[in-house]
């Protein structure tokens, strides 16, 4: 499903479409030029008395739609932390209308509630059966989230996680394998991308390396620079959990372990056989990443690194994996506004939608 742009005027004369975000003056109060039309009024958006839902994304009848209401648009305001409400909505904006088909077909993404919902603390009273362990348990208040997909047939799994109000994200690659993997480029990459690529795995790999597994990555001849510094014939397939963390704040060892055990069970479940995922066969990794210079902007970031994994994606999982250029941080300066005007602008799309 793509939304639809909003109509260009005919008349030249006529400004574009234009959005005008005012600084807030109220709590809770947006206002919205629209020029498109020159004998249209102002428009507001405001959250002064009872809450109200602005849209529904994807809207009817597509099934699943998330409803972000006035209230929503607290968090997208300079020094809030984005709520999972807005974490959502943009992860599904993402996968509707930034990601390719292929990335598409390949990726999935859980909901913000899907980590939180598989590392809740359990009650006592409720578990049914004593019996069972912890990563079963675990698994089984998660178990309905796949049921209408088998994550085992996609190359990237994108699980937000919040711990201790930080956003982080973890990324499941190629959880059908186990080992890596070295395949001809496709003909969709094209020569740049692949050149690019080999500067990054030529990358002299310093001590600040964030992996949080022990691998053997080899040492590179000083008489094979040249060779090195061509374009690589192979890719890299490499099964690995990534963390993508902008502050760096929190321990992933339980989030990491928490994800294998889940991907254990899920294997169970689907694949009807075992197999055990461990730091060998699913090993993690900490890329460098571009970091926040803040304390609020970490669900900012988690986001762009979704968006810049569709715009950008990772072809190579050849190590080290260096990402500190990912997207310039003049991305992330603009990125609160620019969710907050798609929101609106969406809520006008849908108001124009209903009363037609």
């Amino acid at each position: 499903m793509k939304m639809k742009p909003i109509s260009k005027p005919s008349n030249t004369d006529t400004a574009k479409p234009n959005y005008t975000f005012l600084q807030k003056q109220s709590s809770g109060c947006y206002s919205l030029s629209i020029t498109s039309n020159p004998d249209e009024e102002w428009r507001e958006v405001r959250h002064t008395g009872p809450v109200q839902k602005l849209i529904v994304y994807p809207p009817p009848p597509t099934k699943g739609g998330l409803g972000v209401t006035n209230e929503d648009l607290e968090c997208l305001e300079e020094g809030e932390f984005l709520n999972d409400v807005i974490i959502d909505f943009y992860l599904k904006y993402l996968i509707l209308e930034k990601a390719s088909d292929e990335l598409v077909e390949r990726s999935h993404i859980f909901s913000s509630f899907f980590y939180k919902c598989l590392t809740r603390k359990e009650n006592n009273l409720t578990e049914d059966n004593p019996n069972l362990s912890m990563a079963q348990r675990r698994h089984k208040r998660v178990r309905t989230w796949t049921r209408h997909i088998n994550i085992f047939n996609k190359d990237y799994i994108f699980v937000p996680v919040n711990e201790s109000s930080h956003w982080y994200l973890a990324v499941i690659c190629f959880p059908w394998l186990e080992e890596a993997v070295y395949e001809d480029f496709p003909q969709t990459i094209s020569q740049q991308s692949q050149a690019q690529q080999s500067q990054q795995d030529n990358k002299t790999i310093d001590n600040d390396l964030h992996t949080t597994s022990v691998l053997s990555l080899g040492t590179v001849d000083s008489q094979n620079t040249e060779t090195n510094m061509s374009i690589p014939k192979k890719m890299c397939k490499r099964p690995c959990i990534l963390i993508l963390d902008s502050l760096k704040a929190a321990s992933i060892q339980n989030t990491v372990q928490n994800l294998r055990e889940y991907l254990e069970i899920e294997w169970e479940v689907k694949r009807k056989t075992h197999r055990e995922f461990n730091k060998i066969n699913m090993v993690d990794l900490c890329p460098k990443v571009p970091k926040q210079d803040n304390s609020s902007d970490c669900g900012v970031y988690l986001l762009q690194y979704v968006e810049s994994f569709f715009k950008d994606p990772i072809v190579n999982f050849e190590l080290p994996i260096h990402l500190e250029k990912w997207f310039p941080r003049h991305v992330i300066k603009t990125k609160r506004e620019d969710i907050r005007e798609l929101i609106l602008k969406l809520h006008l799309q849908q108001q124009k939608g209903s009363s037609s």
